[in-house]
């Protein structure tokens, strides 16, 4: 059983270094969101088993991905007002995992699971508009008939 765990931890190893070194910017912004949610479902489940340790690691995993992850990743400068509001969201979540965590609060961990769900999918409309509209074709004018040859008389 051990070989077969460290096995499919090896392979989803690869998966995500695979994922992370062909991603955009945007991309690599929602594998965080994703493995954020990962980490949140797998201390609920750890919660509700009552396995402290691994609830504990599941949260600690939460909290690095979207504090030096997600908020380490907002440009305050260019993304103004924003930014600000998804910082203070971000400093908000990780408030609520901690006190989750030291309270067995499986609420709160259900409450950061839904506001992070909403930001992945916001982020997502977000990806899916840039990237249709980058590939949508440029509007092309109509073909111009060609002028008449000028008739300057005969000489």
């Amino acid at each position: 059983m051990f070989n077969q765990v460290r096995g499919v931890n090896q392979y989803q190893q690869v998966e995500i270094e695979t994922s992370v070194s062909g991603a955009s910017p945007h991309s690599l912004i929602l594998l965080l969101m994703e493995g954020s949610l990962v980490a949140i479902n797998m201390a609920r489940a750890r919660m509700a088993e009552g396995d402290v340790p691994a609830k504990g690691e599941a949260v600690s995993k939460a909290i690095a991905l979207i504090d030096e992850g997600l908020r380490a990743s907002l440009d305050m400068n260019a993304g103004g007002e924003i930014a600000q509001n998804l910082d203070a969201l971000y400093e908000y979540m990780c408030h609520q995992l901690l006190v989750a965590n030291i309270k067995n609060d499986i609420n709160r961990l259900e409450e950061v699971a839904r506001l992070m769900g909403e930001i992945r999918d916001a982020w997502k409309a977000i990806g899916e508009q840039a990237v249709s509209s980058e590939f949508r074709p440029a509007p092309s004018s109509p073909p111009q008939p060609e002028a008449p040859p000028r008739s300057y008389g005969a000489a």
